[in-house]
Parts: C-alpha cells; sequence; structure tokens
C-alpha cells in the first residue's frame, strides 16, 4: 500500500457540501490571483455582436482586468479590430492564441487567413489556428479546411499552426490531425449533458481521448468551462456554485498534471443566446458590465 495523503483527490474532484461558499469563494480568488494559463477573450460589449467593429479602446479596457489573472489570451478573428487583441495583449506582455475565423463566406475567409499571417509576421502571434469548429458547424469540406491550414503552415514555418474544434472531430478526422502541429480541442461536459458531479471526470476523458490521436502532438485545450445561469441541459445545471466548482476543478486539474487549458470565458457576452439559449449569454469570468462575478455566492 502506497497511500500519501497529498496525492489525494477525488474524481468527481471537490465536493460542495464539505466547503463553504466563503471557501469556494475564497479558493476562486486564489486561483485568479495565481493567474490561469490563459482565457478566451470576449471583445463584443452589450449591444455588440460578430459583424461590428470593435475599437482599441474597449480592447485595451478588457484586456486591462485580465492581465493580472492571465498568460495567455485567445482571439477568434482577425478583421473589424480582432487585430488589436494580440498587439495590445503584447503589449501588456501576454502570449496569444490567434484565431481566424471561417466560415461559408470564402472572401471573407481570405481577409481572416490574409490578417492571420500577417499578424504572425509582426511577431504578435505565438499559436496560429486556422479556423474554430468549422467542421462541427459544417461551413466547409474538410478538404477545403486542410487547404488553409496547409496555406498558413507554408507562409508560417516557424509558428505552431493548429485548428479548433470539439474533441471528438480530432478522432473521426485523421487527416486534420495529421496536418496540425498542435491540437486545439474544445471541451464542454456541459454541452454533453454532464451532471457536474461527473465533469471533472469527463472532462479528462475527452482530453486522454484527444491525446490517444494526437500522434505524440501537444494537445491544448482551447475552450471549456460552465455557465452560471439559464436552462439545464439534461443533466447539466448552470448555477453559480456548479459554474465556481467547475472552474476551480478545471484549474486544479491543469495545474496539477501541467495541461495547458484556456478557460471560456472571460466575459459575458448577450449575442450568444441565438446560438446557444439563454445559458449562451452567461459564461463569464466577469460578467457583461466587465464586473468580477462569484465576489458573493448567493
Amino acid at each position: 500500500m502506497s497511500k500519501r495523503e497529498d496525492k489525494v483527490l477525488s474524481l468527481s474532484g471537490i465536493d460542495p457540501s464539505a466547503v463553504s461558499k466563503q471557501q469556494l469563494k475564497d479558493h476562486f480568488h486564489s486561483y485568479l490571483d495565481s493567474g490561469m494559463h490563459g482565457i478566451g477573450f470576449s471583445a463584443y460589449e452589450e449591444g455588440q455582436e460578430p459583424g461590428d467593429d470593435i475599437s482599441r479602446e474597449q480592447v485595451e479596457r478588457r484586456m486591462a482586468i485580465l492581465k493580472p489573472s492571465v498568460k495567455w489570451v485567445r482571439s477568434f478573428s482577425c478583421c473589424q479590430g480582432n487585430d488589436l487583441i494580440p498587439l495590445i495583449a503584447k503589449e501588456m506582455g501576454l502570449k496569444t492564441l490567434v484565431g481566424a475565423w471561417l466560415g461559408d463566406d470564402l472572401e471573407k475567409n481570405e481577409l481572416e487567413i490574409t490578417g492571420l499571417i500577417k499578424l504572425a509576421k509582426q511577431g504578435l502571434v505565438d499559436i496560429a489556428a486556422v479556423g474554430n469548429e468549422v467542421m462541427y458547424r459544417k461551413d466547409l469540406s474538410e478538404e477545403q479546411l486542410l487547404g488553409y491550414i496547409a496555406r498558413v503552415k507554408e507562409a508560417l514555418p516557424d509558428i505552431p499552426v493548429g485548428y479548433v474544434d470539439a474533441y471528438y472531430e480530432f478522432e473521426d478526422r485523421p487527416a486534420i490531425t495529421e496536418i496540425c502541429d498542435v491540437i486545439l480541442a474544445n471541451c464542454y461536459p456541459f454541452w454533453e449533458g454532464c451532471a457536474i458531479e461527473y465533469s471533472l471526470l469527463y472532462m479528462k476523458d475527452m482530453y486522454r481521448r484527444t491525446v490517444a490521436v494526437a500522434e505524440g502532438k501537444k494537445v491544448i485545450i482551447t475552450e471549456t468551462g460552465w455557465p452560471n445561469q439559464g436552462e439545464k441541459f439534461y443533466g447539466a445545471q448552470p448555477s453559480e456554485e456548479n459554474a465556481v466548482r467547475y472552474f476551480l476543478n478545471t484549474q486544479h486539474w491543469g495545474k496539477t498534471e501541467n495541461i495547458d487549458i484556456f478557460y471560456f470565458s472571460s466575459f459575458d457576452e448577450s449575442w450568444k443566446v441565438g446560438a446557444e439559449g439563454d445559458v449562451g449569454a452567461f459564461w463569464g469570468l466577469w460578467d457583461k458590465d466587465e464586473q468580477l462575478k462569484y465576489s458573493e455566492l448567493s
């Protein structure tokens, strides 16, 4: 028998019945203060949505809020002011995972790919992501996506290039897994209806399934999170307590096992209700008014 108290961690993570709400709040602030690996940068203010231009002032203001708590930021587009995100992140000493948003508008795709390459050649990109959930949405064919990835890899031979999608797409599409330098996997137990009690174990399985097909390449979790409000999704229940619990379990696991995780997301964005229902507006660690959540747990 080799029992070690410092190695004991429940597969289901934190048991909220064993800790007070004050302790949960304190742990939440402790992980923020110690610095997360990364976070998805939510650029759009209330009343804005993708397609609107974002300003330098709003990017600087929001980046300054995040800077004390993160080492990396992830952006999702290279157009309409989103190109300012990696620039300002670098000015503030942060690392960048920069995404080109690809969809079924081929002209817009060209602007995104050109923008990504330009930003990288300016020294503003640490990891380049060519597309986000394109296969999941079925916006392009696999052959089209492979062509975009190949173009960016050829243009940027000294920068890791990958593609972001749900973890299972890398199992189902070996040609995409093979062409990527780094595997960028989105892992959402919530969106598979997993109850909070089993969400940590479920996420670990998502990650390890991706590692199993990654051919030794680095696997980064590019999105994971839990909403604090909205309708439940099968067994997955949004609540403040569940959102904090999921955040703490994710951060503890990532730090303990040295796994790079970009938490989703930084700020609430109301526009997302159109695609995701009412929970879409409540994934941020900060609310739509840029106030930190969970300072008081009700």
